[in-house]
């Protein structure tokens, strides 16, 4: 008797098998990876084309300032275009601990530590700091790379714990079922980057001081937007001494490419000497460094820049409501619109494209089904007839897709 032997199983089988992205081409309605030509920063070329830019989290405009440019051009000329190694080996000039030096000034904190990515920061921060039998306690709506940081740390033996999205209820909940004599750490988005919602700090953080836990803020789209000075989420209320760590990344407000942890000096030391995603990766270049030094110089020296943000922001967020529009709740650089529909949403994306506004389709499994959206953001150096372009074209489609 012949007994048949199944086929192996190809791993390229769900490569094959995933045909929504040409589905959605061919459709002539696919939103992403879109080649800029040339940005002037609130307005952007493609294929010659120019259209205003309302998804870009360039808040304070400061990627095409000629002194952020210039500085960068003076760290090429001056240390070449790569550190060629780690930070650990290599990899460290005297602009790394200028910036690590004057971050943690700016934020307030003992001692500053910097990667070569934001996605790296959270890596570094928490499978380090989090080991096995201690817990993770996590915002069910935090970044992707806080979730993955936290997946890293649970192959190592740590436990991941998720509340329901800023409710303090579910928080509790979840604190109280864990062991006393467990490690815990709390980690939150500081601003939420699709609904740009601020995380309930005072409570969050009355209830790390009830439950002994440890906190980490990933302030990435709160920097130069909220706090004093654009100092973000724990400044916006006074928590800066509270919040054990605070990160985030220079690839929004700070206009360059990296991130960065602050906090207590011991923390930041042990971070230093066991974080793998520090240790086995090359140091954040020359001229994305300096490229932070000048933008700090100027959130320092110009501090009208975050108060035009806010008018902006504040501007198209009231233009849109009063049209009709339902809008996520956010008081930040970020005004997400609901559209509730896969399909409507990536038509409203193509033909808002087509009107000269480019903004960005949330869609699944990026969000969840029934909470498609439409996400703009806004930057400082936005003109109001800028502004007055994304809000009429918005009206306009939707309007004609019957959203409003």
């Amino acid at each position: 008797m012949c007994i048949p032997v199944d086929k192996p199983k190809d791993l390229f089988k769900k490569c094959f098998d995933f045909t929504l992205a040409d589905e959605v081409k061919a459709q002539g309605i696919y939103p992403f990876f879109h080649p800029i030509d040339e940005t002037e920063g609130p307005v952007v070329s493609f294929n010659g084309r120019k259209l205003v830019m309302a998804g870009s989290n360039n808040y304070l405009g400061l990627t095409s300032d000629p002194r952020v440019k210039q500085a960068s051009i003076n760290a090429i000329n001056k240390y070449g275009t790569s550190c060629s190694g780690s930070r650990y080996m290599t990899g460290t000039v005297n602009l790394h601990i200028e910036l690590e030096e004057k971050l943690a000034d700016y934020f307030e904190k003992e001692r500053c530590l910097l990667f070569s990515t934001g996605y790296q920061t959270g890596q570094g921060i928490i499978p380090t700091l989090v080991q096995r039998g201690e817990y993770i306690v996590s915002d069910r709506d935090n970044h992707a790379s806080l979730v993955a940081a936290s997946i890293m740390a649970q192959g190592g033996g740590a436990n991941l714990v998720r509340y329901n999205h800023n409710n303090m209820e579910d928080l509790e909940r979840v604190l109280q079922k864990i062991p006393e004599s467990a490690g815990r750490m709390i980690v939150s988005d500081g601003v939420f980057s699709v609904s740009g919602e601020i995380v309930d700090l005072p409570a969050l953080v009355a209830l790390a001081k009830k439950y002994n836990a440890r906190t980490v803020i990933d302030d990435a789209h709160a920097v130069g937007v909220i706090g004093k000075g654009g100092r973000g989420t724990p400044s916006e209320f006074g928590l800066v001494d509270e919040v054990d760590l605070i990160m985030g990344t220079f690839s929004k407000t700070f206009g360059s490419l990296g991130g960065y942890v602050v906090g207590d000096r011991s923390v930041i030391n042990y971070i230093k000497h066991n974080a793998s995603s520090l240790i086995f990766s090359a140091s954040p270049t020359p001229a994305s460094v300096a490229a932070v030094l000048a933008t700090l110089d100027i959130l320092h020296h110009e501090p009208e820049l975050m108060v035009r943000l806010v008018a902006n922001t504040d501007y198209v967020r009231q233009g849109l409501l009063k049209a009709g529009f339902k809008l996520m709740p956010s008081r930040t650089a970020i005004v997400t619109v609901l559209i509730s529909d896969q399909m409507k949403t990536l038509v409203f994306w193509k033909k808002l494209f087509d009107a000269g506004v480019y903004v960005n389709a949330f869609i699944r499994p990026g969000v969840m089904p029934g909470h498609e959206a439409l996400r703009t953001s806004f930057m400082a150096t936005h003109e109001r007839h800028h502004l007055d372009k994304v809000i009429t074209e918005f009206c306009t489609i939707g309007k004609e897709l019957g959203v409003i």
